[in-house]
């Protein structure tokens, strides 16, 4: 491979998220998508008939690629990306990182050994607004956060603290920052065995609160959240990529609230989250979400939903 040879890339998993992967991906100029995988075949043959490119139903088939991403149930993230990470070929795995912190473990520590690139694909950290919102965020004492949805056909496999809160998870880790100290949370399973809507209450180090909700239940789709902060009020709407900053003055006179809607330049966050895999795997860098990145809000997650289930105790609600 040279510099200006393209990145042979294939993706694993061409589900829901998978075949935007596979559609953004056949658009790069300087990417060859060369092939998809899935279990399905017929899933597999339709993804790859629309972007001119193989249909492989076994990822141990894939031995001519610089990169990989995989897009397979959270259950078999490991299985899939392991024999590529030990090979050092660059992956790039679907949120969350792993069905838990041992295997997230193992294959930090595999892409570690190889040096191989390994990101994660939490995309709310490529949304402009959120992009946008960053440098303004500063001392945050309380968010707000609420990322409501209507019942999927998919991720039910797993709670919604990790289909859904997850990502808002990421994003008070990276913004807040620091440790959290204490948590309480509620949920129940509504529609599945698993929880289906959730409620986090957060305190960080630093002293600021974050009270979080996620629904797959719910019948309108909102993706907001809230960041209040000494003398400025932040607020994201992840799913408009809209950003409103408001400040308050006190120059020269009576103190006044002043601010509005802030200029976004719109992007599909997926594509921008390819793009810098791109880049990393280029450059042989860090990429923006990093497996410790992915590993943080895993273990996040599941210290909220341990919470959870010690407040429904054991089988009252038919959860394993």
């Amino acid at each position: 491979m040279t510099e200006r040879s393209p990145l042979r890339m294939a993706v694993i998993g061409v589900g829901h998220l998978g075949r935007h992967h596979a559609r953004i991906l056949a658009t790069f100029d300087d990417v060859a998508l060369t092939a998809v995988v899935d279990a399905d075949a017929t899933r597999a043959a339709e993804v790859a008939a629309a972007h001119q490119t193989r249909a492989l139903t076994d990822p141990a088939q894939l031995d001519d690629v610089d990169a990989v991403v995989v897009a397979v149930p959270t259950e078999a993230h490991a299985a899939v990306a392991l024999p590529f990470l030990r090979r050092g070929v660059p992956t790039l795995i679907e949120k969350p990182l792993a069905p838990s912190l041992d295997e997230a473990d193992a294959l930090i520590a595999a892409a570690e050994a190889s040096g191989a690139v390994l990101a994660v694909g939490h995309t709310e950290r490529f949304n402009p607004a959120v992009m946008a919102a960053l440098a303004h965020i500063t001392r945050p004492g309380f968010v707000e956060v609420h990322r409501l949805g209507a019942f999927p056909e998919r991720s039910l496999d797993i709670d919604v603290v990790f289909d859904l809160m997850i990502h808002d998870l990421d994003v008070l880790l990276a913004t807040v920052g620091g440790e959290v100290t204490h948590i309480e949370a509620v949920g129940v399973p509504v529609l599945t065995p698993r929880v289906d809507i959730a409620n986090a209450r957060l305190r960080f180090a630093s002293g600021c609160i974050a009270n979080l909700t996620a629904s797959r239940i719910s019948r309108d789709r909102v993706r907001k959240v809230r960041f209040f902060q000494p003398r400025s009020y932040v607020s994201i709407d992840y799913a408009s990529q809209e950003l409103e900053l408001w400040r308050l003055q006190t120059d020269g006179g009576a103190a006044a609230i002043e601010g509005g809607k802030m200029e976004i330049a719109r992007e599909e966050p997926l594509k921008l989250e390819l793009e810098d895999f791109v880049r990393a795997v280029r450059e042989r860098g860090a990429p923006r979400v990093s497996g410790a990145d992915g590993r943080r809000a895993l273990e996040l997650a599941q210290r909220i939903t341990v919470t959870i289930r010690e407040g429904l105790g054991s089988g009252v609600w038919g959860l394993g």
